[in-house]
């Protein structure tokens, strides 16, 4: 007894005609269909050119578009004609144009021997699969879908929103439990006779002839009916991605391929050369024989369809753009973003970068230019200090600036006189070490000596920015490390949070503050900020702070030092 091969092909005619004579080699007679819609002048030159075969047959042509119902009929033609053909032919193995042996063809008939009866087709319901792409499980089994989904996604789409808004629902014909799985089988002749015989075949025929993706339930589905044996596998190597197309596998794939120990692999670039050259050999250059296993190299995929979907953190490009909620975090490392410790401390980034050996950039996202270290206008990767081109796009300029400079922790200052709209950016980040002293922008409006009334409009708008901003930060789908104070809390005790925020970011091992930066001159805030009452504003971001005439703005004398005997 032997394997019969049916081969669907409409593309790389030279592939296909390589294959069908690697295929005819190993005695396997073949039956081959081609798409309608090939030209019929390379139809004939490629049944000219495999006519030397004695047992290549070609069958009755259907139109095989994605996803319709002409690949069912084109298989069923073919079938039809593979076990009127050849009567010795025990199991039938449908493949493509683009498939490629992997083993020598020998091994795979071995195999089928020793299981006479079993058929290997994928055969599973909607609800034990994970794969199905489109929103479409259950549904496209009880819905119509007469139109093209590539040719008409349109009239597609309206057509089932149609009928999901109607509630249609047809009647799965009696004696059959849909069922999916992969296109690419290896069914025995009795099972295919059987399907192919079946005296309802109209009812089914004309039933899946309006099924989506008929191609994978038809046969997947009519197997369970008549099968004494089933093993829910393909013989056939074939992944998709997360959009459900399949993977093509190049020349650089070999060692993958190799690894998979499965007889046969789609789908193959035509061009792969090194792929054809390296399997299509003789048994003494092919791989061990040992049972398919196409586990083996599960892990591989999952990892490319992760670094596709999800990409590597902080690291952006033309294929793999930011997407809301897709992305696992925005920049690649953590850096930290300190809000008011410029305002109340003087020369604050120089006394940090001393005491951490970290660089220390001013405010990064300033109205007027983006404030480097060392009053640098363009650092690592070419970003340039220009607020013009940073406010296109302050995202990526903050996720390049940390991948650019990544082994290298960045600080930078940030406030309500900034650019706002990195706020939700920042909060979303888990990389994002921020502390904020709250009201802290009041203390340069305190020192400026401006006239009250410019003073008293400025705090306003100051004030609301940093009350949207803390909403930002405090949100629940903040995901940063956030660190508050209020200025009245920070002044009481500022040695704790500074040593923190040192022991966060250093790069020195143990570093203990030993020198405190200047705090600014603070005598008469309190006056300050009730003469901004006054005028109508309530500036409550401070905190508690002290007000004229308060006992906790009185001097308290100091108590007589005692010793206990």
């Amino acid at each position: 007894m032997r394997t019969g091969i049916v081969m669907l092909v409409h593309t790389a005619f030279d592939r296909a005609e390589q294959l069908a004579r690697h295929w005819a080699a190993s005695g396997c007679p073949l039956v081959i269909h081609v798409d309608c819609r090939v030209p019929d002048t390379e139809y004939t030159a490629f049944v000219t050119a495999l006519s030397d075969l004695p047992e290549v047959r070609f069958s009755k042509r259907f139109c095989c578009e994605w996803g319709t119902w002409g690949l069912v009929a084109a298989t069923q033609s073919a079938a039809q004609v593979m076990l009127d053909s050849y009567e010795d032919v025990r199991h039938v193995y449908l493949a493509s144009g683009s498939c490629l042996p992997l083993r020598p063809v020998q091994e795979l008939l071995d195999y089928l021997d020793a299981r006479p009866q079993t058929d290997f087709i994928e055969s599973a319901t909607t609800a034990d699969v994970p794969w199905t792409i489109g929103g479409l499980d259950s549904e496209r089994f009880t819905m119509r879908f007469p139109f093209s989904w590539r040719k008409r996604r349109k009239l597609f789409d309206k057509y089932v929103a149609l009928q999901r808004r109607l509630g249609f629902k047809r009647k799965i014909p009696d004696g059959i439990d849909p069922h999916m799985g992969s296109q690419w089988w290896c069914l025995t002749r009795a099972t295919l006779s059987a399907i192919l015989q079946d005296p309802n075949r109209q009812v089914y025929d004309k039933y899946f002839s309006k099924v989506w993706i008929p191609d994978e339930s038809y046969f997947q589905t009519l197997a369970r009916k008549y099968s004494n044996k089933i093993e829910s596998r393909s013989l056939t190597l074939s992944k998709f991605d997360y959009q459900g197309k399949p993977h093509v596998f190049y020349d650089d794939h070999l060692q993958l391929l190799r690894r998979s120990d499965c007889f046969v692999a789609r789908k193959i670039w035509p061009r792969a050369q090194a792929l054809y050259d390296a399997f299509l050999t003789d048994q003494a250059h092919a791989m061990s024989r040992t049972e398919p296993n196409p586990g083996k190299i599960d892990h591989i995929f999952a990892t490319a369809v992760n670094r596709r979907t999800h990409g590597r953190p902080g690291l952006y490009m033309q294929s793999r753009f930011p997407i809301e909620d897709k992305i696992n975090s925005l920049t690649c490392a953590p850096y930290s973003v300190l809000e008011g410790f410029g305002d109340l401390f003087e020369d604050f980034e120089t006394w940090l970068s001393k005491a951490t050996g970290a660089r220390i950039h001013g405010h990064l996202f300033a109205r007027q230019r983006a404030e480097f270290a060392d009053g640098k206008t363009v650092i690592s990767g070419a970003l340039c200090d220009s607020a013009k081109l940073r406010d296109y796009n302050p995202t990526a300029f903050l996720a390049s600036l940390i991948w650019n400079t990544r082994g290298e922790r960045q600080c930078f200052q940030f406030g309500p006189r900034d650019r706002q709209k990195i706020s939700w950016p920042m909060a979303k980040d888990p990389n994002a070490h921020i502390s904020v002293i709250t009201g802290a922008w009041a203390v340069p409006l305190f020192l400026s000596g401006r006239d009250f009334d410019d003073i008293r409009g400025v705090a306003a708008r100051h004030q609301l920015a940093e009350i949207k901003h803390m909403e930002i930060l405090q949100s629940s789908w903040s995901k940063a490390r956030l660190r508050v104070w209020t200025l009245a809390d920070f002044i009481k005790a500022p040695m704790e949070p500074l040593q923190a925020i040192i022991n966060e970011i250093s790069l020195k091992d143990s570093t203990v503050v030993t020198e405190v930066p200047k705090m600014a001159d603070l005598t008469g805030f309190g006056d300050f900020l009730q003469k901004l009452k006054n005028q109508g504003m309530h500036p409550y971001m401070m905190g508690d702070f002290p007000m004229p005439g308060d006992p906790a703005d009185t001097p308290q004398p100091k108590r007589k030092t005692y010793q206990v005997k």
